[in-house]
């Protein structure tokens, strides 16, 4: 069996690690990889903001709390976590989209978002 690529990211280039504090990822390897199984598609690394983390609150999925027992400290504002592609449209649909680490980002997240877009939200330009 041969090893598969490695992860690339929006510009086609390796798959920058997202977060280890707190780790993040579907794998929580710290990057924004999918899979098949990955049902929410965890591709996009974003940088929490307060509005976001209401907004993902607001929509049943409260990030900020912490959950010991599963090993999650809560999010802040400024840290970096692997979003689901849809919830960060929805956010942006909305006015609440917070910013992107491209070099982070899976270009799996290109099926649903164009590059021009998560662009616009490029954490270095803000």
């Amino acid at each position: 069996m041969s090893t598969p690529p490695p992860a690339r990211n929006v510009f086609n280039e390796p798959l920058v690690p997202c977060s280890f504090q707190p780790l993040t990822g579907y794998f929580r390897d710290g990057c924004c990889r999918t899979t098949n199984e990955d049902s929410g598609t965890h591709v996009i690394c974003a940088v929490m903001t307060d509005d976001f983390l209401r907004f993902s609150a607001s929509k049943g999925n409260d990030l900020s709390t912490p959950i010991p027992e599963f090993g999650f400290p809560g999010l802040k504002p400024g840290d970096q976590w692997c979003l689901c592609v849809m919830r960060w449209v929805e956010a942006l649909s909305e006015g609440m989209a917070p910013l992107v680490v491209l070099e982070s980002t899976s270009y799996h997240a290109l099926d649903t978002v164009a590059l021009e877009v998560l662009q616009l939200y490029d954490y270095r330009k803000q």
